[in-house]
Parts: C-alpha cells; structure tokens; sequence
C-alpha cells in the first residue's frame, strides 16, 4: 500500500503522519487490496478539513471531512471510509448470490 499525505497550511508533523496510518489500519483490516491511499490535510481560518482518496482495484473510494479539530476530522473521516471499503467488498464478493437463492431454475427439483 502506498500511503502519501499532503498539507495545505499544515505541516504534517511525525506525529500527525503516525495518527493517520493508525487510523489506515482499521481500513487495512477489512480490506488488504488497497493500491494507493492519498490523504490530504487542510486548514481554512477555523475549518480543518481531511481528504483521501482510496485506489483498489477497478474503484476509487474518495471521502472528506471537515470539523474544528484535524485530528476528529480525521476519526469522522476514517469512519465514512471504512463504510465505503465495507460496502465495495460485499458486492465484490456478493455477485449476485442472493438473486439466484429464489430463483425457480436454481433451485434443485426433488
């Protein structure tokens, strides 16, 4: 997984870079075939606001947060991020599967 973060009037310190890819392991755990994960921090007078763009094969999952704290910016985001990751992968393994369960021709005669 390639991991980049960026700042616009922010400096990413260590210890904001370390937070984010703490926060990338819950996203990790669900789902390992991410490629590219880019985050993007900003802050606008009071408005902190976290981006990121996650790659996975054939998709691009985008989710953005702002609050008065980066760092809550950054937990809401996560959250809106792992619900996405959790909805690509059960259509990704789904295929379908629920709607041949009722139907008459895939059901074995006895």
């Amino acid at each position: 997984m390639n991991l980049s973060i960026s700042g616009h009037h922010v400096s990413v310190t260590p210890a904001l870079r370390e937070y984010v890819t703490t926060k990338l392991e819950r996203i990790k755990r669900h789902f390992d075939h991410v490629i590219d994960v880019n985050v993007f921090l900003s802050v606008d007078k009071l408005i902190q606001k976290a981006e990121i763009t996650l790659h996975v094969r054939g998709k691009d999952l985008f989710a953005e947060c702002s609050d008065g704290d980066l760092y809550a910016a950054i937990d809401s985001l996560v959250d809106k991020l792992d619900r996405q990751v959790l909805k690509h992968k059960g259509k990704r393994t789904d295929h379908g599967r629920e709607s041949l369960k009722h139907h008459p021709i895939a059901q074995p005669s006895s």
